[in-house]
């Protein structure tokens, strides 16, 4: 790339700001699944009695819809960031796009 693009990009102010929240809000969903995978990990480790209670008369313990709502969130954290993304990084991008280029 021209050096004087990236210049330009990296001194734009609204590029400063989608830095900043995109950074600051990728931590904070990394830090909500480092909870929730690490609590599910320490669970498994320590409390395993806890986890292989079984509900009902079937086969089916406590492990398993924790171990599926780890999986869940996952997915659904990932869609959150995806929905943010799409709407206002992208339109914080097109606004950079449009200042730089002109």
């Amino acid at each position: 790339m021209d050096d004087d693009l990236v210049q330009r990009i990296a001194s734009h102010p609204k590029y400063k700001e989608l830095r900043a929240k995109r950074t600051s809000y990728g931590w904070w969903l990394t830090l909500a699944m480092m909870v929730v995978y690490y609590g599910f990990i320490l669970l498994v480790a320590f409390n395993k009695p806890f986890l292989s209670q079984r509900i009902g008369e079937g086969v089916m313990t406590v492990g398993v819809p924790i171990g599926f709502g780890v999986i869940v969130f996952t997915i659904v954290i990932t869609a959150i960031y995806v929905q943010r993304a799409n709407k206002e990084f992208d339109d914080l991008t097109a606004d950079i796009t449009k200042a730089v280029l002109k």
